[in-house]
């Protein structure tokens, strides 16, 4: 076992309510529940020796490993292949079908030999609170119990089970060919009686029916376009990461995997940003999941009224991150037991981040709620009063220094970015009071619209760039203009956004893969670098083939596509060696890929028309 398997050596499973990442060595070695945001019982991805996990591996000399998920599901098979035969294991979780939050969840794991003969080795090795709660462990007969004082989980097995010290479980089974063995894994609440042990025939039900509802998922899937592999990647795993009881998603299922191998830039990320749900909406909506799409305007839809009469810190209307289930509270504390994945230190959780001024989020608010008439979907009364009032509040504060799309530590500054989503709340907001009627500071909206798209064009561009810049003053370019074509502020063919892509392309982009920015130009208040941006590359490809250079976008994305690791998953960054870095997988870069996706593929036919 390898004390930090790269981060692109893992396969996600999940229930809709929790996620846990599996190497390719068949090691559960980050999982947290009951939730996504809950402290870490296999934390081992974090700290070898402290961090726990859960290893199922076919022990034998010259093994070769080969992982990939079962077609169009979240059930992940695990394939080791040795001279003295061939084993395989299935993962998966099964998935929520009830969408009430629940305190009990439950990892399945099937081992098969398919040739030969193998030896399963089997390592329970739970360290419940990041290792910070101590438990009891029991063992009798098939099952283990662990109980801790707030949480207890169950191991049961044929594998023959033997405790190993004060905390742990082994176990070895030697598979012929044909032969079946099978472990489960369960959390739940602390007086939790031991359940049951399943049987074959509940588990194999088990299987079928996580294979169904993932299959009959993507059967729903309007996408007849030219990557479809990818593309269903992309939604399982945003749909992996979307919290079923209130519909909110998380930004990735894990924290603290860094930016920079050694690094500090290392955050948690199993929160709601108001930004990445909005554009998941335009992404889902795309795809044809309406569902899914409605179910996170609602959610957004709750924390726009619950402020309306409890604004957030400073009076604002909105957090820029919430819990999944709306708390907004997420203090940041550092994980002083852990030496972070392979000494990137220090390990965070919570994000600090969440008390920043970010204006750019009431425009992406109202780019998701704007989608209304796609969902048949229309504000009510009371759901406007609060919309309608945040517009207000943005009229009287979209004028000033903000933190910026990148949650930078440098200090406030006048962002480029957050101008064009303010425009982008106040043109929303006109047409949706417009479409529907609704009552509204219509003339004062305007005004600010009008305003903001003035200084953009005039205080945002840069004479000696040719191109619109990161922040009022400065000389700096910044990828996270490329969503203004989507935004609507300018036309995708309009000479000054085209120069703006021309100057992006010679100073952020790198062998087709693109800098969010230049830190070195740009201090952001954090030591080292980091690689480039997943999302930001995806963006590039959706502003090219927009702007008609389809050619280039085109192969852009699918040499982009070649950087996934080895069952179609993103982190959030390409490091300078190819290795991916930061948070696993991302949610942003599944979004931007389905984005990039489909607006490719329109423009891919459009050509073709005209051929």
């Amino acid at each position: 076992m390898k004390r930090y398997p790269l981060i692109a050596d893992h396969g996600l499973v999940g229930d809709l309510q929790t996620a846990a990442l599996i190497s390719d060595e068949g090691v559960v070695d980050w999982f947290a529940a009951p939730r996504f945001d809950s402290p870490g019982i296999f934390s081992a991805l974090l700290d070898h020796d402290r961090g726990g996990y859960f290893r199922l591996s076919v022990d034998a000399p010259d093994v070769t490993v080969k992982q990939l998920y079962y077609p169009d599901t979240a059930l992940l098979v695990t394939r080791f292949m040795s001279p003295d035969g061939v084993g395989e294991l299935l993962d998966w979780m099964p998935p929520d079908r009830s969408a009430h939050a629940s305190d009990q969840h439950t990892i399945l794991r099937i081992m098969r030999c398919t040739r030969g003969n193998v030896r399963f080795t089997l390592e329970c090795r739970p360290r419940f609170g990041f290792g910070g709660n101590p438990h009891e462990t029991r063992v009798e007969g098939r099952t283990a119990t662990f109980r801790a004082p707030d949480v207890c989980a169950f191991l049961q097995s044929n594998i023959p089970l033997e405790q190993d010290g004060p905390y742990d479980v082994r176990g070895h089974l030697d598979v012929a060919e044909g032969g079946m063995a099978g472990a489960s894994f369960t959390v739940a609440g602390p007086d939790t009686p031991v359940p049951p042990l399943p049987d074959a025939h509940e588990i194999e039900k088990a299987l079928w029916d996580a294979v169904d509802f993932w299959q009959n998922w993507v059967r729903t899937t309007r996408y007849r376009g030219r990557w479809p592999d990818m593309v269903h990647r992309s939604a399982i795993t945003l749909k992996l990461l979307t919290y079923l009881p209130t519909g909110a998603p998380i930004a990735a299922a894990t924290l603290g995997l860094p930016e920079q191998v050694g690094g500090e830039r290392n955050w948690d990320y199993r929160y709601t940003w108001i930004r990445d749900g909005s554009l998941a909406v335009r992404a889902l909506l795309d795809l044809g999941f309406a569902e899914e799409a409605a179910a996170f305007t609602s959610w957004l839809t709750d924390r726009v009224t619950e402020r309306s009469s409890a604004p957030a810190a400073g009076g604002r209307p909105l957090q820029i991150m919430y819990r999944v289930d709306g708390d907004p509270w997420l203090p940041e504390e550092i994980l002083e037991n852990f030496e972070g994945y392979r000494g990137s230190y220090p390990v965070r959780v919570g994000n600090g981040a969440a008390d920043q001024v970010q204006l750019d989020v009431y425009g992406e608010a109202m780019y998701a709620l704007g989608q209304g008439e796609r969902l048949n979907a229309q504000p009510t009364y009371r759901d406007w009063k609060a919309l309608s009032g945040m517009i207000d509040w943005l009229a009287t504060s979209w004028d000033r220094p903000d933190e910026g799309i990148w949650e930078t530590r440098g200090g406030q500054q006048d962002f480029t970015y957050s101008r064009v989503m303010s425009w982008v709340a106040f043109d929303r907001g006109l047409r949706l009071a417009e479409t529907f009627g609704r009552p509204a500071s219509l003339d004062v909206w305007r005004a600010a619209r009008d305003e903001i798209f003035a200084q953009v064009m005039h205080r945002g561009w840069s004479k000696s760039r040719s191109a619109l810049i990161q922040y009022f003053g400065g000389d700096v370019l910044d990828a996270s203009l490329l969503l203004i074509p989507r935004a609507g502020i300018l036309s995708p063919t309009d000479p000054l956004w085209l120069s703006t892509l021309d100057a992006i392309e010679r100073d952020l982009v790198k062998d087709s893969l693109v800098y969010r920015y230049d830190p070195s130009a740009s201090p952001d208040g954090l030591r080292g670098a980091e690689g480039t941006f997943s999302l930001c590359t995806f963006l590039y490809v959706d502003a090219l083939a927009r702007a008609g250079r389809v050619r280039q976008a085109r192969f852009i994305f699918e040499k982009m596509l070649t950087y996934a690791n080895h069952v179609g998953l993103f982190a959030e960054e390409i490091g300078p060696n190819g290795e991916q870095l930061g948070n696993f997988p991302q949610a942003f870069t599944h979004l931007s890929l389905i984005m990039a996706a489909t607006t490719l593929d329109e423009a891919l036919d459009a050509v073709a028309q005209r051929a």
